[in-house]
Order: C-alpha cells, then sequence, then structure tokens
C-alpha cells in the first residue's frame, strides 16, 4: 500500500510503498477514502522539517532539553548516534481521515465491514491506503454523511474539546482570535450552541467565510473593528470567553485575549501561539485560563486509545471517541456546515506536490483533502453514481375536476413571503376570471397583511380547511424550500391542482413522495415555478434560431451574487443549498431550449463550494455548462446565456435584450424595457389549463427530470465524478 511520509532530517516528502498493517484484536482495518490535511499543525511538521539543525533546535526547546540530559547520561557519541537515527528516519502525517472497514479485528462488535468510519490519531489515521484503527479511535459514520465531510471528525472534535473547556453558556459573547480550520470550527460550535462570536483574523478572506458561516461580526485583530464589535455586543463589559485558535510567535492574542476579556472571563488556549501572559491585565481581570488538550479526555492515554478502556459516562461524560460521535452527529443534522472551509481536493497520488504547494503559499487553503481510490488495486471498476429519475405512473387516466366553464378560477396560496407578494400575486391579483380564496400562512398577521393587500376573501392559518375546501381549484405552495415537497403531496392527494415555487423537493425520497402521491391519487395537476422558459423574449429569440440538426453547446452564466447575513438560504442544514433551491431554473431553461431531459451531471465547485460549475449531457450529444457564481461584480448583468449549434449563436442579456446570429442577424429592440422573466405567462398558462382541464404548461416528466437533475449536482460535489441520472430517456 502506499503513504505519505517525511523524514525529519532532510524534510524530504515521499509516497512510499509500504506493507499493509496487520488487523490486530481490538480494532479495525480501515481503507481511507477521504483524510484531511490539518493545515496548522501539518504544515508546521513540515515547515520544521526544511529547517537548519539550528533552526530545529529553536523550534523545539523541549527536544533539545531531552537532548542534553542524554548527554549527561550516555554521552555525547551515543546521543548523537540517537538523535541522528530518529531524524533521519519517514515518520508519517496525518490524522483525520474517513474510510470503509475492510476487516474487523477480535472483540469488536459495534462494526462490520463494509461500514464507514471516521478515524482519529496521528498513529492510526495517517495519510496511507489502509490504517489499523483502535476501538475508541474511530466512530460509525452517522447515514447520509458525505464520507469527505466525516473526515473532518479528528479536527471537529478538537474543536469542539476547547469549546467544552470554554463552558459557553446561552447568550453569551465569545472572541476567536484565529480563523484557520480550527477556529472556523469552533466558531461555528459556539454559534450553534448559541453564543454569539467575534472573529479575529488578518486575513479578510477568512474573516468573511466566518461571518457567512454565522459569525456577528469578524475583522483584523489589528484594527479597531474588533474591540469596536466586542464592545457593541457586551456593552462595554467584554467577552466571557476567548479561545486562541492561532499559531506563531506573535505574542498579540494573548495581549488582545486581555483586552477583550471580561472580569473573571476565561481564555481557552486550543491552538499553539506564544503565551507570554502580561501578569498585570491577567492578575487584574482575574482571567482563568485553560488548555484544551486535543481531541478530549482518553488522548495521550495508552490503556484507552490503545486496549480500548473506555472510561464510564458517569464520570466523563466526553471522552475522545463521544467527542468524535457527537461532532459527526451535528455535522448530519446540519448543525456545523465543513462544505465551505473545503479549500482543495486533490488525488492521493498528488500528496506531495499538495504539501509543496501548501508550504510555498501557491495553495491558499484552510482544509485540504485527500481522494483515495474507490477499490483497492485489481478489483472491479467502481461504478458511476447515480440518482434515478423515478418514472411518473398515473392510477388511471388522470382528469381535471369538473368545473363550470364561466365560474372563476378559485386560488389559495400557502404562504405570502417575499417572493409571493412581489412575483406572483401582483400578476393574479388583477386578472380576469381569477378569485383568491384563501391565503394561508404560519402567522396571523402575515395572513392579514396578505388579505388587505391583494383582496383574499379569507385569511387562516388552517392548511386542513383548506385543502378540504371543494371550491378551491387550485393551491399555490410558495413556502420555504423545506416544506415544498410534504405541502404539494398533501395537496395533490386532496384533488388540487399545484403550483409550487422551485424546488419541488430537496431530496430523492421527497421527490418519490410527490410522485407517489400522483399515482396514488391519479392527480398530475402539477406545475413547478420554472419561470424562464416562458419569457416572451426567450421565446422569440428560440424561434429566431429556429430548428436544429446536430448537437448544440450551451453557456449559462448566472452572477447569484452574495447573500445578506441571516438571510434563510444560508440554512443549508435544512433549507438546502442555495443551488438546490435555485438550480432548478436554469437546468429547466437549458433543457427546454434543448429540447430533452439530461442523462449526467458533473458538477465541480471552488473553494468552499461558493463558484459552482455544472456540467450537463444530453441524449443527442448536446451538453449545458451552467456557471452558478456568488463571488462576480454587483453591477454585472444576473444572467447571460450563449446557445451555439449549427452555425448559429443565440444570445441572452439577462432578459433585457437577445440576439441571433445566423445566415440572417436579429438583434431584439435596444429600447430599455423590464425584465420579463416570464412569471406573467406561467401563470396565465397555469390559470387556462385549471380553467380548461387541459394539459399542464410544463409536462410532469420534464418537472421531475429537472428536480432529479438538481439533486444529482449535491451528489456529483459530493463524490467528484459525474453522476449518471438513471431512468432519463
Amino acid at each position: 500500500m502506499k503513504q505519505v511520509v517525511q523524514n525529519y532530517k532532510s524534510g524530504e516528502l515521499a509516497v512510499l510503498d509500504v506493507p499493509v498493517p496487520g488487523c490486530k484484536p481490538g480494532g479495525v482495518l480501515v481503507r481511507s477514502a477521504y483524510s484531511l490535511i490539518s493545515t496548522g499543525t501539518e504544515l508546521m511538521k513540515v515547515s520544521e522539517a526544511g529547517m537548519s539543525m539550528l533552526g530545529k533546535a529553536r523550534s523545539r526547546p523541549d527536544q533539545v532539553a531531552k537532548v542534553m540530559q542524554s548527554v549527561a547520561t550516555n554521552g555525547v557519541p551515543a546521543t548523537y548516534r540517537k538523535v541522528m537515527g530518529k531524524l533521519d528516519s519517514y515518520t508519517p502525517l496525518g490524522y483525520s481521515l474517513c474510510g470503509v472497514v475492510e476487516q474487523v479485528g477480535a472483540g469488536i462488535d459495534d462494526v462490520k465491514v463494509g461500514d464507514l468510519v471516521a478515524c482519529a490519531g496521528n498513529e492510526h489515521a495517517l495519510h496511507a491506503e489502509l490504517n489499523w484503527v483502535p476501538k475508541n479511535l474511530y466512530a460509525p459514520v452517522p447515514d447520509g454523511l458525505a464520507p469527505r465531510h466525516a473526515a473532518f471528525g479528528t479536527v471537529g472534535s478538537i474543536a469542539m474539546q476547547g469549546v467544552r473547556q470554554g463552558e459557553p453558556q446561552l447568550g453569551e459573547v465569545a472572541l476567536v482570535i484565529g480563523l484557520g480550520l480550527i477556529g472556523q470550527l469552533v466558531a461555528q460550535l459556539l454559534t450553534a450552541s448559541g453564543v454569539r462570536v467575534v472573529g479575529a483574523d488578518p486575513d479578510p478572506a477568512r474573516c468573511e467565510l466566518a461571518a457567512r458561516l454565522g459569525a456577528a461580526a469578524c475583522g483584523d485583530p489589528a484594527s479597531a473593528a474588533v474591540e469596536a464589535a466586542v464592545a457593541e455586543l457586551t456593552g462595554g463589559h467584554g467577552v466571557d470567553q476567548v479561545y486562541l485558535a492561532a499559531g506563531g510567535g506573535s505574542n498579540q492574542p494573548v495581549e488582545l485575549a486581555a483586552r477583550l476579556c471580561r472580569d473573571r472571563g476565561r481564555v481557552v488556549d486550543i491552538g499553539k501561539c506564544r503565551l507570554d501572559l502580561p501578569w498585570n491585565a491577567y492578575y487584574e481581570k482575574e482571567l482563568d485560563v485553560r488548555f484544551s488538550r486535543s481531541y478530549g479526555p482518553g488522548r495521550y492515554d495508552p490503556e484507552y486509545e490503545l486496549e480500548g478502556r473506555d472510561y464510564p459516562i458517569g464520570y466523563v461524560r466526553w471522552t475522545e471517541r463521544r467527542n468524535l460521535a457527537c461532532f459527526l452527529d451535528l455535522l448530519a443534522r446540519g448543525s456545523v456546515d465543513v462544505e465551505p472551509l473545503v479549500s482543495h481536493i486533490a488525488d492521493f497520488d498528488d500528496a506531495v506536490e499538495t504539501y509543496r504547494s501548501l508550504k510555498d503559499g501557491e495553495l491558499k487553503a484552510v482544509a485540504v483533502l485527500f481522494r483515495y481510490p474507490g477499490r483497492p488495486e485489481g478489483a472491479a471498476k467502481t461504478e458511476a453514481p447515480a440518482v434515478t429519475v423515478p418514472a411518473v405512473r398515473r392510477a388511471g387516466t388522470a382528469s381535471a375536476p369538473a368545473r363550470s366553464a364561466n365560474a372563476p378560477v378559485r386560488l389559495a396560496f400557502v404562504g405570502a413571503g417575499n417572493y409571493a407578494t412581489s412575483m406572483l400575486l401582483p400578476h393574479l391579483a388583477q386578472r380576469d376570471g381569477v378569485e383568491l380564496s384563501t391565503v394561508v400562512t404560519t402567522t396571523a398577521l402575515s395572513a392579514a397583511n396578505a388579505q388587505r393587500k391583494f383582496g383574499f376573501a379569507e385569511a387562516t392559518t388552517d392548511l386542513d380547511a383548506v385543502l378540504g375546501d371543494k371550491s378551491v381549484d387550485a393551491v399555490f405552495v410558495v413556502t420555504r424550500h423545506s416544506s415544498h415537497a410534504e405541502l404539494t403531496r398533501r395537496a395533490l392527494l386532496a384533488g388540487k391542482a399545484v403550483f409550487v415555487e422551485k424546488p419541488l423537493a430537496l431530496t430523492e425520497d421527497e421527490l418519490a413522495g410527490v410522485l407517489a402521491a400522483v399515482e396514488e391519487s391519479g392527480n398530475d395537476r402539477l406545475q413547478v415555478g420554472f419561470n424562464r422558459r416562458f419569457s416572451p423574449l426567450l421565446q422569440e429569440a428560440r424561434k429566431r434560431f429556429g430548428a436544429r440538426t446536430g448537437p448544440a453547446s450551451l453557456r449559462y452564466l448566472v452572477n447569484a451574487g452574495r447573500l445578506t447575513h441571516g438571510s434563510w438560504y444560508l440554512q443549508q442544514g435544512t433549507e438546502g443549498s442555495r443551488f438546490a433551491g435555485e438550480g432548478g431554473h436554469f437546468i429547466d431553461t437549458a433543457s427546454w431550449l434543448l429540447e430533452a431531459d439530461p442523462v449526467s451531471v458533473y458538477a465541480v465547485a471552488t473553494s468552499g463550494n461558493e463558484d459552482l460549475q455544472v456540467v450537463l449531457r444530453y441524449p443527442d450529444g448536446s451538453t449545458a455548462t451552467i456557471s452558478y457564481v456568488t463571488t462576480g461584480a454587483a453591477g454585472f448583468p444576473k444572467e447571460t446565456l450563449d446557445l451555439v449549434a449549427d452555425g448559429k449563436v443565440l444570445r441572452l442579456d439577462d432578459f433585457v435584450r437577445a440576439s441571433v446570429y445566423g445566415s440572417k442577424r436579429w438583434v431584439s429592440s435596444r429600447l430599455p424595457k423590464a425584465r420579463d422573466k416570464g412569471q406573467n405567462a406561467e401563470l396565465a398558462a397555469f390559470v387556462k389549463a385549471v380553467r380548461t382541464g387541459g394539459p399542464m404548461p410544463v409536462p410532469l416528466e420534464s418537472l421531475v427530470a429537472t428536480t432529479a437533475a438538481t439533486l444529482a449536482v449535491r451528489a456529483g460535489l459530493a463524490d467528484g465524478v459525474p453522476v449518471t441520472l438513471a431512468g432519463a430517456q
């Protein structure tokens, strides 16, 4: 097998072929899937190895003291041979990984072969294809948690133990100094605990990342911004806790901690920074200085780590292993999000080059992962991951409920948020032949506001009453993303036509639930708010482009921009990713222009998944590339699209102007017009279908295919390979 090693004398890094470790009793043999580079601890070791002998001595005075003691005891020649022998040997790197159990040792009954586990320890969770891991240094990975996220388990446990040492309480304010990998995790854990966090780091990008992930304020520790934020959040008293997650030789962190901590506050050292405590400052405030020892109780205890002797939970609530399991659970439930911390994923074979890039500063990173081959050498080739496009089945022939041709179409709205009140209801309120029957919201006041503004006949918080009202023809579901599938399912079973804003579903199970309701009820009267295909400008451009005979290439740039801090769109644990919520718009538009549904999806992302590149492949060989970016200029148009085929080019500029280049050139009016992204035409088509009993504006099969393709983006990002849309036509 292969393993990353380093020679501490020469500084050489290498990927060596070494023997496979045996599977001893009391542990498991684990084949690595992903391992995490600690950009703090490991890079410090790599940097030290490149120093001169004098530099090494200066950086490790503790080891120099041991050498001097050995000289006094054993003499210079023997000590020299011992030290040189130790330095001129290969040592391992790594301590945090996720992998699959390949063999189970005697005495292990909590996991089996094939189980996914997260592993810890700088002797057992190494950057190697196979590791033997004792029982108390691994934990099973919860269902649904991506392996590359589970690889953060050890560093998450380090951050968690540091937070536990600070004993945070609800409503307190904490200062995190150093927003590297550990600092980012500490900030997220504190936020999840109900603590308001101020972050301090000289790197603006890291400050911005922490703020985006929940910190109340962040800034350069040398600036006045951090002190001002602390003063504002604490009423001038100072923070309750300070977490030192910084490294380096500066004494600034401990001095800043003393200055900004309240009287009798707590200072927790998690990183490895200089600790020359200013005596007067710490004495006058009687600050409580605490150290956090790695992953938690059990660390450095051979009876716990190697022999598997657990500490009774009644005496030691949070051990190394229990911290590891707890952090994995927080990841699985979405309370902590590590995906934005992933700066780079490298193939394991490129380990040496990756370390070099990190050491030289070419690769700026918060977290870097090694990705290992999916199968042992010589085994069957791993199949590409797939997302199933469920078949649409109906119980008999679907038909619209009988209704009078002259009666108005009675609509009920579930939800009355910004999108409903700005983009949908204004088009419906004055439409002939439409009656706004009932608005349902979770809060009485928002329902009353919508009733007053748009003229609903009734306002209520009782959804069941609306679904049971036989006079209601159609239900609009315009709520938060996490509720779309369930509300749609219930409305379909109640026999209503349904208009649901995107996304239709956030998971494959949710999508299956909607289709089960269609099959059970025979009611397929469903429309998802994919409005771009109804834009008059885009429809005209498509008509001018004409039919095509060969495969097409489509490029769709979406300059999505930043979200404001606190937006519910950032609640990825419950509401799905931003692309999961909005991406269906662009996939649907591409599929409509290419007149087919995609058969595969490949997705890649920049650091932190801020900018996505999604490549869709279609049955005739056409491709569509959707660039979904959040880091662009605010003044640049949001959506630009190019379609190229058969010597022709269609260009759309943000639904303001369009052009077609071919044997003849067509350009839309140059007079400025408001952007019409098709909401009005889409609503007109939906109301007409409900009134006449005709087919829905978009076939249900197409809505399902677009939803499945959107879900495949998440799967593709997790696995880093193309995802097949199984069942796609």
